[in-house]
């Protein structure tokens, strides 16, 4: 499959990408071998291979949930430059 110079300029647009010519023709060119690859990539026999989420084993890279105590309120708000008795105050973002 080849991409053409429309194809480029449709992407670019709906991507909101203003590129001048020698920027669309060097991005047709681009764009054009790595749709070739793919298409390269397509002609292997996968037949057989079980789908992977990652192209390197992985089993559980997350730490282990555990409980622990957490900060005292007060201690937690100690350092904010204005708070309540239970809070931390800041402006008000969307108005009143």
């Amino acid at each position: 499959m080849s991409l053409t110079r429309q194809q480029i300029v449709k992407v670019s647009l709906l991507a909101r990408l203003r590129l001048r010519d020698d920027e669309l023709d060097r991005m047709t060119d681009q764009l054009d071998q790595v749709v070739s690859y793919m298409d390269l990539l397509a002609e292997v026999d996968t037949e057989d291979v079980e789908p992977m989420a990652h192209a390197v084993e992985q089993t559980n890279v997350f730490a282990e949930d555990r409980e622990l105590p957490s900060l005292d309120r007060e201690a937690a708000l100690s350092n904010s430059p204005k708070r309540d008795e239970q809070c931390y105050r800041v402006p008000a973002v969307l108005g009143d």
